[in-house]
């Protein structure tokens, strides 16, 4: 076995026990030698997503809350995307899907969500913070105010005129968009929740001159016009830092922070329609799906020892690595497995088989024509690989294109079926181009297929 080999078997075992690693745990970290508080290097959960469909949850469609013909400027609804993806993150909702679908609507699905209220509350909200000089009245908590700093995100205080009606305009002060940090604490003494804050330099002298100059004064503090706090001014802060105190529990101060840290949305929306769904599967299914695909590996593994004999147990040994890289490689992404995506996993396994099978019939031959071993399969690989690549490109090429068409259209499935075969057409061109040919080479360099034509199904 030359040198090239060698190293190729090493980088095959270390990737191997590295997936398998990843393959029985829940959650893996590397130590930091260096580090004297023993935090880890790296850190990740590396359990199984199940989707929707395997797990239930809640999905809902999002629109633009525009009216209909206005134009949305390219990329905010991309941007306010990733803001509802992060506050909902923020809530603690995991394996989230969402995706734009047109040029007006977002879809968005959370398995295994358990709050499903409050979940469409803070993606609802546009998250307009606004800091109001309210003088001497004192607004209640909840209730709606009027100010001079209008819906148009871009305007500023100053060059928004007043709304008209007969309600009372206050002035704003300072917006969120002057927030650096946003963090949660509970008072040792009441026990309740509060959201403290730091400014950034520009904020810090806002906050601090109107703070010296209406000591006593009210400064009310609302999101999207709807008060949330209304403080009276004790004293001057020109630390940059405050505190918004209000009834919130964990939950509700959680999701304001959320939406105070991710900023207000470009692009207002609405919810058009929101659904509990249940798992359409279950755990029982998903294991009798499970089972039918090893099942079905199985065969395929019987088939090719009966077939191929030694090299047939060489595409066994490929196979189980195949299967062993694809799930490490689902876990570490993460892919968000479900029911189409399962399909493209087990369909990927037949591209594995399919690599296999022309690597050796081409070897068969080789072997036929008189070739030793080590030029029939160096010769059989190479003849092989034109088919392989071609086939592997145009299931790639497919994959783009359900990826596209899943992604504009908000067809989550057919966009977990295409990650799942991609990733499962890249792990078998591996197999194929380096793990299987490293194993016939391992095992096979020093045998003489003459003396033993039986082990190779001639």
């Amino acid at each position: 076995m030359n040198r090239s080999n060698t190293n190729w078997l090493i980088t095959i075992i270390v990737l191997l026990a590295f997936s398998i690693w990843i393959d029985t745990s829940k959650d893996i970290s590397l130590v930091n030698p260096f580090d004297v508080n023993g935090d880890p290097l790296f850190s990740r959960n590396v359990e199984t997503k199940l989707g929707l469909d395997l797990r239930g949850g809640l999905q809902t469609l999002l629109e633009a809350d525009l009216p209909e013909g206005s134009t949305i400027a390219a990329g905010d609804l991309e941007t306010t995307r990733q803001i509802l993806e992060k506050r909902a993150n923020a809530l603690g909702v995991s394996e989230i899907q969402m995706q734009t679908a047109g040029d007006r609507r977002i879809v968005a699905e959370f398995p295994g969500v358990k709050n499903p209220e409050e979940v469409i509350s803070s993606l609802q909200q546009t998250g307009l913070l606004e800091f109001v000089d309210t003088g001497d009245a004192q607004p209640t908590e909840g209730s709606l105010i009027q100010t001079d700093y209008g819906t148009d995100l871009t305007a500023t205080p100053e060059t928004t005129p007043p709304a008209d009606g007969a309600q009372t305009v206050y002035h704003t002060v300072m917006t969120g968009k002057d927030l650096v940090t946003i963090s949660i604490s509970q008072a040792s003494t009441s026990g309740q929740y509060n959201i403290n804050f730091t400014l950034s330099p520009e904020g810090t002298k806002i906050f601090g001159d109107h703070t010296a100059a209406n000591v006593g004064r009210i400064l009310a503090i609302s999101l999207d016009k709807r008060v949330i706090s209304a403080p009276s001014i004790n004293g001057a802060i020109t630390s940059g830092s405050g505190q918004i105190t209000g009834n919130f529990t964990v939950d509700s101060a959680n999701a304001l922070a959320a939406q105070l840290k991710y900023g207000s949305l470009p692009v207002p929306i609405k919810v058009v329609e929101s659904r509990t769904v249940g798992a359409t599967l279950g755990e029982e299914s998903v294991r009798k799906s499970l089972m039918a695909g090893i099942i079905g590996l199985m065969v395929v593994i019987i088939f090719m020892l009966l077939y191929y004999r030694l090299p047939g147990f060489i595409a066994t040994l490929a196979l189980i690595s195949y299967a062993v890289f694809s799930l490490a490689l689902f876990r570490l992404v993460p892919v968000v497995l479900t029911l189409p995506g399962i399909a493209g996993f087990i369909l990927s396994i037949g591209m594995a088989v399919d690599a296999n099978i022309l690597i050796f019939e081409r070897l068969k031959e080789e072997l036929r024509a008189g070739r030793n071993l080590r030029q029939a399969i160096d010769l059989g690989w190479s003849r092989a690989w034109p088919s392989i690549r071609d086939s592997n490109t145009s299931t790639l090429i497919t994959c783009v294109i359900l990826y596209i068409f899943g992604n504009s259209f908000g067809a989550s499935m057919v966009k977990g079926f295409s990650i799942t075969l991609a990733l499962g057409v890249g792990v078998s061109l591996f197999t194929a181009i380096i793990v299987t040919r490293t194993f016939l080479h391992t095992l096979l360099d020093n045998l003489k297929s003459v003396e033993h034509p039986r082990w190779f199904g001639l």
